[in-house]
């Protein structure tokens, strides 16, 4: 191959160095005579030129990149053929691949680990978006430009699931380091194969190591088929809960309890990025600029010295003077806000075992009225989680204690989630009963018949102040958890001071 350094395609792509090779195609850097820019150029084998298969799938690849634009994807510039012989022209990019970082580091910075995971899961929802299957997600295949960001290539065995293609379903594609146990065994490949991949590439880049090894690449194909992944916090201890149960469900056998799409992941993702950032009290690499396009909802986890470190520095003066304020108020306002309280450890009383109260948002309580008209005062809902005894969240008043609807309720979005094991109630209106329902989807469930949610108690309060719930999760992790109820007191209405979740 090096004999064809300084060939010239078509008049204008001149080929300067060799770059890569696979066992279809070469790679070569190479200058674009006519906008004097560097470009890379993915050039067909020619012993394998005449094959019409190989010559179609790569005519394929050429067609289903040049339909992807996404700043994580390295884009089509250009195709055609010379002499014969097919040639692809894509952006090139300067700098290593994600498989080079992890050799030359070993474990990545857990926050960079999951801002790459975010980038690349991005890129492939595009592709998804598309109804294209990359099939060979693997940090060979994702590069690393010098600004640090990530970008998926090398889509020579995707897929439209449009079209029955040459990839069909009973032949195994893609590197068995990463590969489905789906993709391993000929089944059906979807977006959701493409996500398992992912889920060992982060994975590896917390680790340092695939999870499996075997004598050959059928072996290791085997073990995604049978074997669970090791338990990553076994391996890297100071991996978060959290970031381990994004691995858990993104690499599950059973399609059921994977993430059906991409955004499912990606909002998990990006919640598990604000917590370790979080945790960090900083951020570095490519995290920062990750945190920067999260959306709402995951930002208001991230400390504002990461968030806005400029404004923070102009604005010294005005800080201080802020906290002197919120330090007066927080004396005469004691335990009130969002989070946690003083309890933060307690006892299950089913188990005995030492459970933690969850910090939560000020926006994490919603109201949840499936079957009504206009809400169950939804202003009144972050009132339940602000550990202010003085605040309260109320359902409407029901005339002789009947709703004429199977009921109402409170529920708490807790991403990223967790295995929940009790939920405490605090009330001035007893006499009131129903049952605790948990989701582990990204959205809140719309009806209380959705599956989605799981019955994990049953509930009657019957005085004032705190009664505790213990839930029968089990080992099943949950975003959403669910106060319904079913049977008001007397009154015909329902009060709640504070609902206090633990894990």
């Amino acid at each position: 191959m090096s004999t064809l350094l300084g060939t010239l395609l078509n008049g204008r792509y001149r080929l300067e160095a060799q770059i890569g090779t696979g066992g279809m195609s070469t790679v070569y850097r190479a200058l674009d005579e006519t906008l004097e820019r560097p470009v890379a150029i993915k050039l067909l084998n020619r012993e394998i030129a005449g094959d019409s298969d190989q010559l179609e799938r790569f005519r394929r690849e050429a067609r289903a990149v040049a339909q992807l634009s996404h700043p994580h994807i390295v884009g089509v510039i250009d195709a055609g053929e010379d002499q014969g012989r097919p040639y692809i022209v894509f952006e090139y990019v300067e700098g290593e691949t994600l498989k080079e970082r992890i050799r030359r580091m070993g474990q990545l910075p857990i926050p960079e680990a999951v801002a790459y995971a975010i980038e690349i899961a991005r890129a492939l929802g595009a592709a998804h978006a598309r109804h294209i299957v990359h099939r060979d997600v693997k940090p060979q295949n994702v590069l690393i430009d010098q600004e640090g960001s990530a970008k998926v290539t090398d889509f020579g065995i995707a897929r439209s699931l449009d079209e029955e293609g040459l990839t069909a379903d009973g032949r195994v594609l893609g590197t068995t380091d990463y590969v489905s146990p789906e993709q391993a065994l000929g089944h059906a490949v979807t977006g959701q194969s493409d996500l398992y991949s992912l889920g060992v590439v982060l994975y590896e880049m917390l680790t340092g190591q695939v999870p499996f090894r075997g004598e050959n690449q059928v072996a290791v194909a085997m073990k995604h088929v049978r074997e669970e992944l090791p338990d990553v916090q076994a391996l890297r201890p100071e991996v978060s809960a959290s970031l381990a149960s994004v691995i858990d469900r993104a690499t599950a056998k059973d399609l059921t309890r994977r993430y059906r799409s991409d955004e499912e992941l990606i909002a998990d993702l990006e919640d598990v990025l604000a917590l370790e950032t979080a945790r960090a009290g900083a951020a570095t690499g490519e995290a920062t600029a990750v945190i920067r396009t999260l959306p709402r909802r995951a930002q208001r986890r991230v400390p504002l010295t990461v968030r806005r470190p400029a404004w923070l520095a102009i604005g010294a003066l005005v800080t201080v003077v802020v906290l002197i304020a919120l330090i007066v108020f927080a004396l005469d306002r004691g335990q009130r806000g969002t989070g946690t309280g003083p309890d933060r450890v307690a006892t299950s009383r089913d188990s005995g075992q030492r459970i933690h109260q969850v910090s939560l948002a000020s926006d994490a309580a919603h109201d949840y009225d499936p079957y009504g008209g206009d809400g169950e005062h939804p202003e009144a809902s972050s009132a339940a989680v602000d550990n202010d005894r003085n605040t309260y969240w109320y359902t409407e008043t029901y005339e002789g204690g009947v709703m004429g609807k199977p009921g109402v309720g409170i529920a708490i979005d807790a991403a990223p989630g967790a295995v929940f094991k009790q939920l405490r109630v605090v009330t001035t209106t007893p006499g009131f009963a129903g049952d605790v329902y948990v989701a582990a989807t990204n959205a809140l469930p719309a009806r209380i018949e959705d599956p989605s949610w799981r019955r994990v108690a049953t509930y009657a309060i019957e005085r004032r102040g705190e009664t505790a719930i213990d839930l029968a999760t089990g080992s099943e992790r949950s975003r959403h958890v669910l106060l319904w109820i079913t049977r008001l007191p007397p009154s015909g209405r329902v009060q709640i001071e504070e609902l206090r979740l633990f894990r």
